[in-house]
């Protein structure tokens, strides 16, 4: 059994004592019992404990993470195919009520898988795809996660969607609270780039921007999420449903792929969570027999500078020590990850690894993917580029396989990551003897 995490690993008793204290349900107005689908109860991801299906995260016995618990009937590949073209297809493997998609909200998923073949010919790769999340409502993955978040959320009774975020999870809360009717309440770092600071206040929510890093905005968020009875934290007193909606990038990957797994994929880290629930979703599917359950690789991706997870991989570790963020990759600067030992499971399991890339690396990297395959991916999709392409020179990914690698926002959301590094060709006159001048002298002619 994992470690349950220890002061080393940023948590204290004090802490553990504050968070246990937000598992009642009993300020909850729920006219009825919640109703999330195939979803029973909520299991202890360390001691096996058992809760009833409610807002709570932690467990009362060891104070580990919660996770939701299903009994799943009825689930084939043609009720898949049946439903809606979003992540609703996918609704009796999820936490949410059956009539989900009739409720207003965003219908994020299904975004396109990319066969990149330019990137694999510039890598030396056999076959690559990309999962292009930068398709969804608000432009990144998170507008999965808060889909999931926001039904349980309403079947709890909360009448506030609220979150601390990096910035993609920030657009994602208040553009889905504002489509749901609902209050939103938002809490970033000062320092967000620009322009995810823009794509949330304009969804007109509350956003309060907390002067320090995510950690220290995630912790101002747990403490509010124990006093204000009626707001749904969605990454913090509704996490176990929230973290569901990540399967959902898996589900798509193997359906898009003809009802297959990958042999390997590359996956950026925050939280971690996302990784953990991709395998959730590969394991699931096998389990099921919607997909033949043959093996696949997991890596993980990390900025150097928030690199965590990487650095207790590469030195064996079961338990991740917390580091202060400093990298460009801001939507991945978590320097105590959640799900940090469980993404060690993971790719220890699949024999796979988790590694670091620079910033510098990083925006190479998002050139490289916009060159070859005209996708604009954030520093994120930088960070799991990079990564690809240091596993591939460290022999560590086998250029053979098939390779899926996530692509989880868009750049348009870091332009100051790579202003510095792209600019016109040139400037000129505006007359065509300029322009052949230009053509000439650089050997375009």
């Amino acid at each position: 059994m994992k470690q349950v995490p220890t002061p080393s690993c940023g948590w204290s008793a004090g802490k553990m004592r504050r968070e246990a204290s937000l598992v009642s349900t009993s300020s909850i107005n729920t006219a009825h019992a919640p109703s999330l689908g195939s979803a029973v109860s909520l299991s202890c991801r360390e001691c096996g404990q058992t809760y009833p299906i409610s807002p709570r995260y932690v467990c009362e016995m060891c104070f580990g993470p919660l996770e939701v618990a299903y009994d799943y009937a009825g689930v084939t590949r043609e009720s898949i195919e049946a439903g809606p073209h979003n992540i609703w297809r996918y609704k009796q493997l999820l936490p949410v009520p059956s009539n989900v998609a009739q409720t207003p909200n965003l219908e994020p998923g299904m975004t396109k898988l990319v066969r990149a073949d330019n990137l694999a010919r510039a890598l030396g790769m056999r076959r690559l795809w990309v999962k292009d999340d930068s398709g969804n409502p608000t432009h990144s993955f998170k507008d999965r996660v808060v889909a999931v978040a926001l039904a349980a959320a309403r079947e709890f009774g909360f009448s506030v969607l609220a979150c601390p975020s990096t910035g993609n999870l920030a657009n994602a809360v208040a553009a889905a609270a504002a489509r749901a009717g609902i209050r939103s309440v938002v809490f970033i770092p000062a320092d967000l780039e620009k322009q995810k600071i823009v794509t949330t206040a304009v969804y007109g929510g509350t956003l309060v921007a907390v002067e320090g890093n995510y950690d220290d905005v995630n912790r101002l968020a747990s403490e509010i999420a124990g006093e204000e009875e009626e707001w749904a934290f969605v990454n913090v007193n509704v996490r176990p449903y929230y973290a569901e909606g990540s399967k959902t990038l898996g589900y798509e990957v193997a359906e898009q792929l003809g009802w297959r797994l990958p042999e390997q994929i590359v996956v950026p880290i925050a939280s971690g969570s996302q990784l953990t629930k991709i395998d959730k979703a590969f394991t699931e599917f096998g389990k099921l027999g919607l997909v033949d359950a043959t093996q696949y690789r997991v890596f993980g991706a990390q900025a150097e500078g928030c690199s965590p997870v990487s650095r207790a991989f590469k030195a064996g570790y079961d338990v991740v020590q917390p580091v202060r963020p400093d990298t460009i990759a801001k939507s991945l600067a978590i320097g105590n990850p959640a799900d940090g030992p469980y993404v060690l499971d993971v790719c220890r399991r699949t024999n796979g690894a988790v590694e670091d890339v620079t910033d510098e690396e990083i925006v190479s990297a998002i050139r490289l993917l916009a060159e070859t395959e005209g996708i604009f991916g954030e520093t994120a999709g930088g960070v799991t580029v990079g990564v690809l392409r240091k596993l591939l020179a460290a022999g560590l990914l086998d250029p053979d396989a098939e390779t899926v690698i996530f692509n989880t926002g868009d750049g348009l959301k870091t332009l100051d990551a790579v202003a510095p590094a792209v600019s016109p060709s040139v400037t000129i006159a505006p007359s065509v003897a300029a322009f052949r001048t230009f053509l000439d002298d650089a050997g375009l002619g």
